[in-house]
């Protein structure tokens, strides 16, 4: 309901504010929306990121951008790049693993997907994000943590090698497979020569022919895990068939029947696509091409890969239905370069010829010969290692469960993983704590907001293992279940979304936490208690001015307040369909209770996002605001420091975070991403604050600061 709010703004006020605007002596083109994208909810415009930003005229358009960014209400992406999550064909009760996830527009999509229905506050389903590059991740957590979900968890590992996860099934433990895989394997990134222009300088075929493999091996380890009757869809923004067919071709021949192409033509009408090839050349840096792997000389055998090659059997290259592939060229709709493919997974991979089950030993595999024959030495070992592993793993798997079991169920904690080897890259990520079933702080908590029954206080978690907790997470009972078991396999930096924060001042009034916008969404249909139904006028009052006395508020609102006890409270506008002029999606804040007075607790973005939903015209209020914009920022951290004692360490590293990301800028190409990952992590490790990993759980939620030289 929000994003068709975002949409109706977009096209009632700012393309409409756009329509006669000229800049630099040139007429601004007005955005359109991408005719392939459902519902209309992605637009294209040609305004440069230098005339966006620096044009006086498009401030307020801008600056729109740049807050709702923030919020999470609108992703700046590629728009090719938006197409592997839409023909994943994601349901709420899908388990997803995204491989290659960093910096994460792709997850956010998938989160988004996962909660097609507002009115689920814990969908049955999740999205796994695993990156190989530690920096990386906190960046993917920054994005993700826009989304408020609590069906979100950022591993970090290397997607060739995943690990087998597993779960507890009424008992006992089975292997997690996945019914969604996004496989959005690193590239060459020639594809993106019209925006990337290193991409020039840069190429060469010698790019290519050393990602192949680890493109292989990657492609591999996701269908090995993909769930039988599952899709998944691999992706490069890449136009080399060696980084694409190739490897489509290859993983398709030794699946030996396991795996098919989907025919996806008829999904997403509009979008332009070229079928995929069936005929390549193999090029060597020198510029000298091969057209069969017998015509490669034997000292250049370790470059050229058979796997790298076209099948050259006419009857089975017909079978694979490489025209399934989608080829997105530049020319045709003004977008990068892109490569899809959409496989299905019919039955058990050849070397995995019985879903592996944790207590038995996996079978030897079957046509060992052709599988070796056809794949390089690199994916040859992932598979041959795969089983070994696995074998391996049965056998260490009852020592681990019965110590694991024991230990969960004595404290619910999720360590770190042991390893060593682990520990040399990235910070020492804190233990996920559940919090017991007869933890006495959940009591007062319980009876504060009076939680419903149904209240699944199983998945509450924190990340101290002593000491005050000073922050509570919270989790769906899948993710719970993934958490628990496998602490001593997976790297976890980041899962929960914060539902309560420590106010000392609360404690007088009964209750120690206070309600976190974060999470107000997810816990608003168990909190039975402190609800104030407030109508459209209010919420203006709320969200305009810093700390409004009640008398300002309507009567209503007056007479609810006065009966009730100081400390957190829930603020709920409903719409009123009998006046469709007024805002038409609910909306939920967390709010404070004062002796005379009533505020709301809601980070400056999203503040100015609902002021805008309901009309408060910024383009004529935007100089209002704009006057007590910095006002507000300054007054908004100010008092909430102060009426909030008890906002910790967290808070106060989450805001420098986002204050360094906005001096970093946003730019999703490899090295800026990285150097900007790499900065927040040196400056938060400098913080060595008491806290020291929560930042893990903060450091990326942007909220509360202005950031608009973040996205743009």
């Amino acid at each position: 309901s929000h994003a068709k709010e975002i949409l109706h703004c977009l096209k009632e006020k700012y393309f409409k504010e756009l329509q006669d605007l000229e800049v630099d002596g040139q007429k601004v083109e007005m955005p359109q929306s991408l005719s392939w994208y459902p519902e209309e909810l992605a637009w294209h415009t040609n305004l440069s990121r230098k005339i966006l930003r620096k044009s006086p005229l498009l401030e307020k358009f801008h600056q729109f951008l740049v807050s709702e960014t923030e919020c999470g209400n609108i992703s700046r992406q590629e728009a090719v790049s938006m197409i592997p999550p839409l023909l994943l064909n994601v349901n709420p009760h899908h388990k997803i693993l995204d491989m290659c996830a960093a910096p994460g527009s792709k997850t956010a999509q998938l989160i988004e997907m996962l909660h097609a229905d507002m009115n689920v506050p814990f969908p049955k389903g999740f999205v796994i994000a695993n990156d190989v590059d530690n920096k990386r991740c906190y960046l993917l957590v920054h994005q993700a943590k826009r989304l408020n979900s609590p069906c979100i968890m950022v591993v970090n590992h290397d997607a060739s090698s995943i690990p087998n996860l597993q779960i507890d099934v009424d008992g006992r433990k089975e292997i997690l497979f996945y019914d969604r895989i996004l496989c959005d394997v690193p590239c060459s990134g020639d594809g993106t020569m019209r925006k990337n222009i290193d991409v020039w300088k840069k190429w060469t075929t010698q790019n290519s022919l050393q990602l192949h493999g680890l493109q292989l091996r990657i492609a591999t380890r996701g269908v090995e895990q993909l769930a039988e009757g599952g899709r998944m869809v691999y992706s490069t923004c890449s136009l080399n068939p060696i980084e694409n067919e190739a490897v489509i071709s290859s993983l398709l021949e030794k699946s030996q029947g396991a795996l098919e192409l989907a025919d996806v033509s008829s999904e997403l009408p509009g979008l332009k696509r070229m079928p995929g090839i069936t005929k390549w050349k193999v090029m060597l840096k020198d510029g000298q091409w091969f057209e069969e792997w017998k015509d490669v000389p034997s000292n250049r055998q370790t470059q050229i890969r058979p796997t790298m090659f076209p099948v050259k059997d006419e009857e089975k290259l017909k079978a694979m239905n490489l025209e399934r592939c989608l080829r997105i060229l530049p020319h045709h709709q003004n977008t990068g370069g892109f490569f899809v493919a959409v496989l299905i997974k019919k039955s058990p991979m050849p070397w995995n010829k019985r879903q592996p089950k944790v207590h038995q030993k996996l079978p030897q595999r079957t046509g060992d010969t052709e599988v070796t024959a056809n794949s390089d030495n690199g994916s040859e070992c992932v598979t041959e290692e795969q089983t070994l592993l696995e074998n391996e793993e049965s056998k260490k798997m009852q020592e681990l469960q019965n110590s694991e079991t024991e230990q969960s169920k004595k404290e619910g904690v999720c360590g770190p993983p042991p390893s060593k080897k682990m520990k040399l890259f990235g910070f020492k990520e804190d233990p996920f704590v559940f919090l017991p079933e007869d933890d006495p702080l959940f009591l007062p908590i319980q009876k504060f907001y009076a939680l419903d029954p149904s209240f699944p206080k199983m998945n509450l978690l924190t990340r101290t293992q002593e000491g005050k907790k000073r922050q509570l997470y919270m989790v769906s009972k899948e993710l719970r279940n993934v958490l628990l078991n496998n602490s001593e396999k997976m790297k976890v930096i980041n899962t929960g979304i914060k539902v309560w924060s420590r106010n000392s001042d609360g404690e007088q009034f009964g209750c120690a936490f206070r309600l976190a916008q974060e999470g107000i969404y997810t816990l608003y249909p168990f909190i039975h208690a402190r609800i104030i139904n407030v109508c459209i006028e209010d919420v203006k009052i709320l969200l305009t001015q810093e700390n409004p006395f009640l008398s300002k508020f309507s009567n209503e609102t007056q007479k609810k307040v006065k009966d009730m006890a100081m400390g957190s409270i829930v603020l709920k506008y409903d719409p009123d369909p009998e006046k469709p002029d007024d805002l038409q999606c609910p909306i939920v804040l967390c709010g404070w209770q004062g002796k005379t007075s009533l505020r709301a607790f809601v980070p400056k973005n999203e503040r100015l996002h609902y002021l805008r939903m309901m009309g408060v015209e910024v383009f004529k209020a935007k100089r209002k605001e704009e006057e007590s914009e910095n006002k507000t920022e300054e007054e908004v951290q100010h008092s909430l420091a102060q009426t909030e004692e008890g906002m910790d360490v967290e808070d106060k590293e989450h805001d420098l975070v986002t204050k360094m990301e906005a001096e970093i800028g946003e730019e999703s190409s490899h090295s800026p991403v990285e150097s900007s990952a790499m900065e927040v992590e040196n400056k938060i490790e400098d913080l060595d604050q008491s806290s020291d990993n929560a930042n893990s759980h903060v450091n990326q939620e942007s909220k509360d600061t202005d950031t608009s030289n973040v996205k743009g």
